[in-house]
């Protein structure tokens, strides 16, 4: 009895140790700054987001990525804008992907940590020590 016990307390805490039972940063998140919504999802091995709406979306449903450092991207539609892609690892961070900032037009190599299944810190450097870290809440 003793040694099922003990067996069963082993099994229990290998589980929670377990990176399958880490949060899942899929979902729809809220960023701090304009409204903003992000929608990341798997791409492949990666990670992706999509920019959902924000303050200036919500203004003008026909809003453009006027500020795009290239541009010819100026006239795509901010709305289901690609802001973040190829973050790869895990359970709990994600490394070796890019932000795309549509404030001021440019892109940066990003981090993403799940600090808990609903916060998520999303960090983007132009060069380290020049960073800039946010942190997003799940909507959904």
């Amino acid at each position: 009895m003793k040694t099922s016990v003990l067996a069963a307390l082993a099994v229990a805490a290998a589980a929670l140790a377990s990176p399958a039972l880490a949060g899942d940063p899929t979902g729809l998140w809220q960023t701090p700054t304009n409204g903003g919504q992000v929608r990341i999802e798997r791409c492949g091995q990666a990670l992706c987001g999509t920019l959902v709406t924000s303050s200036h979306i919500r203004a003008d449903p026909n809003v453009r990525d006027q500020r795009n450092k290239d541009e010819s991207q100026r006239n795509r539609p901010l709305r289901g804008l690609r802001m973040l892609s190829g973050f790869t690892g895990g359970p709990t961070e994600w490394r070796g992907g890019s932000v795309y900032n549509p404030e001021d037009g440019g892109t940066y190599r990003g981090t993403i940590t799940l600090t808990n299944d609903n916060t998520l810190r999303l960090r983007g450097c132009i060069v380290a020590p020049l960073c800039k870290t946010q942190t997003w809440t799940r909507v959904q």
